[in-house]
């Protein structure tokens, strides 16, 4: 199960990984993902990868919460060998609520993935996850994604890949232009910070590091 597919990339390239380990197993995948643009992107690259034949895709255009009312109705009982998170949990209202969920639907031997920021945000982190599995005891294992992006254009007024960036990191669509200043201000003092960036040889680096918690039932 993909909880915030977006455009399929991932799954499929998970999928891929899976078929080369396991050859002959049959695969039902949950796609959830509440984007109609992003479900209708991820049917056509289904439609356009060979050999998916053993795959059995269900696709619920709806959100984690949802989801989760959907599929107490529908599926109380069953149960899933592996579910991923990724980059997801910044947009629900209560990230602990939703990983108890999530969790609750593997079988015994099932995993749930996890991928968020690692170090200082506005939303959550792994950090706040690990806190809250380790306060209720549940056992998960932890990694680091390293990634480093050069974010020196962002702080040039006007500048187009600078703009670009911007757009990316906040997730809004030109964000320059439409935030107000103090927003845009705040937003580019948090990303020179200290915690958040570095200047190497006059080029400011941001660390996009990734944290990754495989979390057990």
């Amino acid at each position: 199960m993909g909880v915030g597919s977006g455009g399929g990339e991932i799954d499929l390239e998970m999928l891929a990984q899976l078929r080369l380990k396991h050859p002959h197993v049959k695969v039902d995948n949950e796609v959830v993902e509440p984007s109609v643009d992003m479900l209708h992107k991820y049917k056509v690259r289904v439609s356009t990868t060979p050999d998916l034949d053993h795959i059995n895709f269900k696709w619920n255009k709806m959100t984690a919460s949802e989801f989760e009312k959907h599929w107490q109705e529908k599926n109380p009982g069953k149960k899933m060998d592996f579910i991923h998170m990724i980059q997801m949990l910044y947009y629900v209202k209560d990230p602990e609520a939703t990983v108890t969920f999530f969790r609750s639907l593997l079988h015994k031997d099932g995993k749930l993935l996890i991928i968020l920021v690692s170090e200082i945000s506005q939303c959550v982190t792994t950090g706040d996850i690990k806190t809250f599995l380790d306060t209720e005891g549940i056992p998960y294992r932890n990694y680091e994604l390293l990634s480093q992006m050069d974010i020196t254009e962002c702080f040039t007024e006007g500048d187009q890949v600078g703009e670009l960036l911007l757009d990316f990191l906040t997730e809004v669509m030109e964000f320059s232009k439409n935030a107000p200043e103090d927003l845009k201000k705040g937003v580019l003092d948090i990303l020179r910070h200290p915690e958040c960036s570095k200047e190497v040889d006059g080029r400011i680096i941001f660390n996009n590091n990734l944290g990754v918690l495989v979390v057990e039932p």
